[in-house]
C-alpha cells in the first residue's frame, strides 16, 4: 500500500517529516511519502458561527485529491481547528473505509491547554491521530482497548493514554489488510 502525507493550509515541513517517519515504522509492509503538493484549506469549509473548520468538507477536497492522484491512501494534515456535526471538535476524520483521512493539529499542541510547550508530545500526538485515521481508511473501527491506538479519543486525555501502534487484535487485522490489498 502507498499512502501519501498531504498539508492541508500552512503544516510545519517538520510534523510532515515527522508522521512519514513514524508510520512507516508502525504500518508493515507500506510505503509513505509526503506530497509534493499542498492543498489550500476550503474558504467554504469555515462555519462563522462556531469559529472552526468543517472536517467533512476539508475530508471531501482530500478524498478529490487523492482520486485524482489513484492513491492508495492519502491522509491530509491541516492545522486549524475542526468539528463534524454533533461534536464540539474533532482530532480527525477519514472514509472508513476508503482512501482519505484528516487529521488536525490544532488541538494537539500542549499549549491549547495551557500546559508548557513540548514539541516531543505534539508531535506524539500527530502520529498516534495518524495512525488512528488511517486505521480507519483500512475499515477499523473504534477499539474498546485503552491503550490501542485505535481507541476513540473524547479528549486529549485519551489520546494522551493510548500507544501509537495497534493491539494484537487491531495490528493483525491491519496486516492481513495490507497483506491483501483487494479486501475492500
Amino acid at each position: 500500500m502507498k499512502l501519501e502525507v498531504l498539508p492541508v493550509g500552512a503544516v510545519p515541513a517538520e510534523v510532515t517529516v515527522h508522521i512519514q517517519e513514524r508510520i512507516v515504522q508502525i504500518f508493515p509492509n507500506l510505503t509513505c511519502h509526503i506530497a509534493d503538493a499542498k492543498l489550500p484549506i476550503p474558504e467554504k469549509a469555515f462555519d462563522k458561527g462556531r469559529g472552526q473548520y468543517s472536517s467533512t468538507l476539508i475530508l471531501s477536497e482530500v478524498q478529490r485529491y487523492a482520486a485524482k492522484r489513484n492513491l492508495s491512501c492519502l491522509l491530509g494534515v491541516v492545522d486549524a481547528d475542526i468539528f463534524v456535526s454533533g461534536l464540539n471538535f474533532v482530532f480527525g476524520e477519514a472514509a472508513c473505509p476508503g482512501k482519505a483521512a484528516l487529521i488536525s493539529l490544532w488541538r494537539l499542541r500542549p499549549e491549547f491547554y495551557d500546559e508548557p510547550s513540548s514539541m516531543e508530545v505534539f508531535l506524539e500526538r500527530a502520529v498516534k491521530e495518524s495512525v488512528h485515521e488511517v486505521g480507519h481508511t483500512l475499515g477499523l473501527g473504534h477499539c474498546p482497548r485503552s491503550l490501542c491506538v485505535m481507541h476513540f479519543s473524547n479528549s486529549i486525555l485519551d489520546t494522551d493514554r493510548k500507544q501509537s501502534g495497534f493491539c494484537d487484535r487491531c495490528g493483525a487485522e491491519v496486516a492481513l489488510r495490507l497483506l491483501h490489498p483487494d479486501w475492500r
